[in-house]
């Protein structure tokens, strides 16, 4: 480790002797930092009451979100498995397959964010900073499987550019990057982001030769919910769905289609523990989160009628999608998220209120939870600034009181 500090401090010797080398000192001092603990310490500011640095805040998070992607392998590989009538593959099998599958999107999404962060560090003259190193990880996680790696490149590059290096790098953004990655790509090319032929690795060629297993849509469980309970008998009423193999276990091992880390409770309340135990997520705002997805399904569930999505009990529907993964590693986001202790609160009902009514209400956008988020992003000021108006407005009626 001394020779390899020994390397890095001459690297920075070398850098300072003139104006035209000084420019490399982002692609050195990125690397510098990634091996080594800075020899600075916070202080001040929102680090005040911590020494932890955000090089260390990062990493936490990334950890929380090893076992999201590690089940995301296996799933991707078992599910290919279950469509293709021309294979039998091992557990073993599965998860290497999908390993070789997921590998790719992790490498595009860090290439091309920190290849636009060292441009931009190289053009500004200071330091890459590690804000998007749980960026780089969370987009490949919210992805479909058979997305193109030139579309999730083109999305890093628009969400890193646009969503944050404009207003001023990290720290400064005012919505969560990797959502505006994928809301860039829903928007940008919505067929490689939503229907039946993006959640299966492969599903659109099988189909094509006629490998496809009978009975196999390739839809997610809210898509095919969304779509049967409408146009066939079979699931005119709830049971119907639960019957064909989505009960709430079922749901809660998340073995279906779906985004590559999302569809699994299992791997993603670890992660919530381990953020909670570590202080880095507010259990304010993961508590208001799933509160508010609660309190919107059970009233969808009061006037659901003969419709079966809306009959889907609350806390069933709260397993599927992506909504108890954007409960603990997106709304939790310290940048865009709400402030202030009251704000919190609201700022998480919000989100979890909106992402149930946008899922069960428009049936042509089953997964509601991205853009319930990306809304409560553009509220948080706004929840914040009314907390601490109320706040300065008693004080005040106190002092008059005195």
């Amino acid at each position: 480790m001394k020779f390899l500090r020994n390397i890095f401090d001459n690297a920075h010797a070398k850098l300072n002797k003139s104006e035209k080398t000084k420019k490399l000192f982002p692609l050195v001092d990125s690397v510098d930092t990634l091996m080594f603990t800075p020899n600075h310490t916070t202080n001040g500011g929102a680090h005040i009451r911590d020494g932890i640095d955000l090089k260390r805040t990062m990493m936490f998070v990334i950890l929380a979100l090893i076992p999201c992607l590690l089940f995301g392998m296996y799933n991707v590989g078992l599910q290919h498995d279950l469509a293709n009538s021309t294979i039998e593959w091992s557990s073993f099998d599965q998860f290497l397959y999908g390993l070789m599958k997921v590998l790719p999107f992790v490498v595009v999404s860090y290439g091309a964010g920190l290849g636009v962060e060292f441009i931009f560090a190289i053009k500004n003259g200071h330091a890459v900073q590690e804000g998007y190193l749980v960026s780089g990880m969370l987009i490949p996680l919210i992805m479909p499987i058979d997305t193109p790696l030139w579309m999730v490149a083109v999305s890093v590059v628009f969400a890193v550019v646009i969503g944050k290096e404009v207003f001023g790098g990290t720290g400064m953004n005012i919505l969560n990057i990797a959502l505006t990655a994928r809301a860039f790509l829903f928007f940008a090319h919505p067929t490689s982001m939503s229907g039946n032929n993006v959640w299966i690795s492969g599903f659109k060629e099988m189909k094509e030769t006629g490998n496809l297993v009978d009975g196999v849509s390739g839809a997610t469980p809210l898509g095919d919910l969304a779509s049967f309970a409408q146009d066939q008998p079979a699931y005119s009423s709830l049971g119907g769905f639960i019957q064909d193999g989505h009960s709430f276990v079922e749901a809660m091992w998340g073995l279906y289609p779906g985004s590559i880390g999302e569809s699994s409770v299992f791997p993603i309340m670890l992660g919530a523990i381990f953020l909670l135990l570590t202080g880095i997520a507010s259990w304010r705002v993961m508590a208001s989160f799933f509160a508010g997805g609660l309190v919107m399904a059970l009233i969808l569930n009061q006037f659901a009628g003969e419709n079966a999505y809306m009959q889907l009990p609350a806390i069933h529907q709260l397993m599927y999608g992506g909504f108890l993964f954007g409960m603990v590693f997106m709304i939790t986001d310290p940048v865009t998220a709400a402030q202030t202790t009251k704000g919190k609160f609201f700022y998480g009902f919000l989100a979890g209120f909106l992402g149930i009514l946008i899922r069960v209400v428009n049936p042509a956008y089953p997964e509601g939870v991205m853009l319930a988020i990306l809304i409560a992003n553009v509220f948080a000021p706004l929840i914040d600034h009314m907390v601490i108006s109320t706040n300065i407005k008693r004080r005040l009626k106190r002092v008059k009181i005195a």
